[in-house]
């Protein structure tokens, strides 16, 4: 990857994603916190969703040595980017599967928690748009696993380096991150 397309996603991150507030926030780890990350300011606009899945595929999954057919993560913040990775992956040649890991299994229907095409896969990198405590991503580590797919690896567009990287690998995943919190602001 061409450092271009990580300095103009930090550009879009530090312009439309980043705030900071003398008021806290409430994360949805339960966490407050005075810096808040809305990744959804890129992957639900198409331009900057497609410069991050090409950064994603060219940059940051070769980070992490060995194969997988599948990407998905726990609805919502996973939905996008597993969309536009097998999209991405797609235009390269390469079928990798989207999954989307329900936060329960539906009531209805099937009853599955877990939608695409799961059944034919062994094998998932898990993805998140932001890690604080990872237990969102662990709650879709489990349920893949559940489902028979092996999961030890995984990405997020950010690491709020609060505890979320090492609870994960206490689960037996290695997760990279695009950007770091500390890399917004000093201090």
């Amino acid at each position: 990857m061409s450092q271009t397309l990580r300095d103009q996603l930090f550009h879009w991150m530090k312009t439309y994603v980043y705030r900071y507030s003398e008021t806290a926030f409430r994360l949805a780890s339960g966490m407050e916190s005075h810096h808040y990350f809305n990744c959804k300011e890129i992957t639900l606009h198409p331009e900057r969703l497609s410069v991050l899945a090409d950064c994603m595929v060219e940059e940051l999954i070769p980070k992490l040595a060995g194969e997988f057919e599948s990407v998905g993560g726990l609805t919502l913040g996973a939905d996008p980017l597993s969309y536009s990775i097998s999209l991405s992956y797609q235009k390269r040649g390469k079928l990798i599967y989207p999954l989307i890991v329900r936060k329960e299994a539906k009531g209805h229907g099937t009853g599955q928690q877990i939608e695409g095409f799961w059944k034919e896969v062994k094998s998932c990198l898990v993805i998140d748009d932001v890690i604080t405590t990872g237990g969102s991503t662990i709650k879709a580590v489990k349920a893949l696993r559940e489902a028979g797919i092996q999961v030890t690896k995984g990405i997020c567009i950010l690491d709020r380096e609060e505890g979320g990287k090492e609870a994960l690998e206490k689960e037996g995943i290695r997760m990279v991150s695009l950007f770091k919190k500390s890399e917004f602001f000093n201090g």
